[in-house]
């Protein structure tokens, strides 16, 4: 059978799936909408949070930026990876004592204020949307190759099948499908990488094949190396940026983790505060497979790309590069006319251009591994996209539907009426995703990196005093989001996007006019840092905090009879 067959049978079975879990979980009540009815057992939550947790860009994106940026590559595996050591030991147990729907609703009650809740749902969508491009992007690319559809057409199926799992189950739907969507992915990313780390170095486990070497007696690294500087490339296992930059970057992807969203309302799923505990252990170890199998793939499929074009004759390329080419995000042009393919780091000679998020779905065909291998990856990609995007979905459905409407603006509203509201927010939310993956803003885990930009600049502070500081008022917690995430949507808009200068630092890539010398991924740090500062200044010059709200934040940190606790 064909590839493209595959594909159809294998992401036929997984949707098929997905919205039969959606029938038979579908949701009842606003509590089974926003947080599974509170019932979800730890390792369900576990499979749940690991695919929430794990995009697109963990799926498509990192292994092609490692395999593209080297060593540099690092500080995503080191920065999403210790988020989630953060979250889980910092975060998860004590949100969950609060016992709140979401996160704008633990900032509404804990600084007691309906203003700091309207600046928590505002920063929740914006990180939300931000993170929901991403994905989309990557439900676009896999469509746009596998099932060779246009990308607009596969961005518009992508979202009716997560429009209909996310409003009809709500939380409970989305829960349960993303257990069946973690074996999917996790089961997808390391097929391949087993076969492909059999094929190049005989060693079954790609962690271990990846220093491992290769049927000539040369360690892998060490060819990648040698390959990598022949075409005038960095050494791959050598970096190039700035100690600061990597710093800012990892601090930004770590503190970002344990401030978003979607993630953290997972923790309101489960009975007890252990069970919290419990299932960000089991996500970590879940997450962890496919984040040290990331690197390896990356070995392997930037040393097969350059063996299998560097210096052919374009005329011989296989039939996975004219695939390919039929997207848009694999290029060549024959610059000096002499029909072989010349790649190199000189701009001015280079002849291929490859977009990163295409890596880790072409590398089984660049492997030429088997046709329902590769149809695996793709179904693969796709529950990875969409997991995560109904997460996004939920996130901005709940916080229009319950931290607005119920809590701001209609009170009295009843709880039928809640729930059609969030429905209707799923729809509305579901319309501006697809465009956000019709028109994307970029390659995935670049958006996604800004995403978590956003939520360290905004959340991270307000939760961790909110937590541990018990005289943290809402002055000082309101005007501290408020600063910090104007400061880091300032700079990337300035630097990413070029909105303020014409376009020149975006276009250029101008590093020497970054603050400090780090990088838009990486300056979630700074606007951290600056509403950490003006949270507690404007906290030292403002109203005390009112006893009962004390009372509450000295509660949710005693551990006596936390193993119990259900509020």
């Amino acid at each position: 059978m064909t590839v493209q067959l595959w594909t159809y049978i294998l992401v036929g079975i997984t949707f098929a799936l997905y919205i039969g879990i959606a029938i038979w979980s579908r949701a009842g009540s606003t509590k089974e909408f926003y947080v599974a009815g509170g019932g979800v057992s730890p390792l369900a939550n576990g499979m749940a949070t690991a695919a929430d947790w794990m995009s697109a860009a963990s799926f498509i994106s990192m292994a092609g930026l490692i395999s593209f940026m080297g060593y540099d590559g690092a500080v995503y595996l080191m920065g999403w990876t210790g988020g989630y050591v953060l979250l889980a030991l910092l975060l998860a147990p004590y949100l969950r004592k609060f016992g709140k729907f979401t996160v704008p609703d633990f900032i509404g009650e804990r600084y007691y204020s309906k203003t700091a809740r309207i600046v928590a749902v505002l920063c929740a969508l914006l990180v939300s949307f931000t993170y929901v491009a991403g994905q989309m992007r990557g439900v676009g690319v896999v469509f746009s190759r596998f099932l060779e559809v246009d990308i607009n057409t596969g961005v518009i199926i992508g979202m009716i099948i997560v429009l209909f799992y996310a409003v009809l189950g709500g939380m409970k739907g989305i829960t349960y499908t993303q257990v069946a969507q973690y074996c999917v992915l996790i089961f997808a990313f390391m097929v391949p990488a087993i076969f492909i780390s059999i094929q190049m170095t005989g060693n079954p486990i790609p962690q271990l094949g990846m220093g491992a070497k290769g049927a000539d007696g040369v360690y892998l690294l060490e060819k990648l190396n040698g390959l990598s500087t022949e075409l005038g490339f960095a050494e791959y296992t050598k970096g190039s940026k700035s100690m600061i930059d990597v710093f800012a970057i990892t601090f930004a992807l770590m503190v970002g983790t344990a401030g978003l969203p979607h993630v953290i309302v997972r923790f309101f799923t489960v009975k007890r505060v252990r069970d919290a505990r419990k299932s960000a252990g089991l996500a970590l170890l879940f997450i962890a497979i496919l984040y040290t199998a990331a690197p390896a793939v990356a070995v392997f499929a930037r040393t097969n790309l350059i063996n299998t074009v560097s210096g052919q004759p374009y005329s011989s390329m296989p039939q996975w590069f004219s695939n390919w080419e039929k997207t848009g995000l694999l290029k060549f042009n024959d610059k000096n006319e002499d029909g072989l393919i010349q790649y190199v780091a000189d701009a001015q000679l280079n002849e291929l251009v490859v977009d990163r998020d295409i890596m880790v779905l072409a590398n089984p065909e660049i492997a030429n591994l088997p046709a329902w291998v590769i149809a695996l990856v793709a179904a693969g990609g796709l529950a990875a996209a969409l997991s995560t995007a109904a997460g996004l979905l939920l996130v901005i459905s709940s916080s229009v539907s319950h931290d607005l409407i119920k809590n701001v603006f209609n009170p009295k509203i009843t709880e039928k009426q809640e729930l059609v509201a969030a429905r209707l927010s799923a729809v509305g939310a579901v319309c501006v995703a697809g465009y956000f993956g019709i028109n994307p803003p970029g390659f995935v885990a670049a958006v996604v990196a800004l995403a978590f930009g956003l939520a360290a600049a905004s959340f991270f502070p307000a939760i961790i005093l909110g937590i541990f500081y018990k005289k943290m008022n809402k002055e000082g917690a309101i005007a501290g989001m408020v600063v910090g995430i104007s400061l880091m949507l300032f700079y990337m808009l300035k630097f990413k996007f070029g909105i303020f200068d014409g376009g020149k630092a975006a276009v250029a890539g101008l590093k020497s006019d970054w603050w400090f010398g780090i990088s838009p991924e990486g300056f979630g740090t700074i606007a951290m840092l600056v509403n950490f500062a003006v949270s507690l200044i404007v906290n030292r010059f403002t109203g005390e905090v009112p006893e009962e709200v004390q009372e509450i934040v000295e509660n949710i940190r005693i551990p006596s009879g936390a193993g119990e606790a259900t509020h």
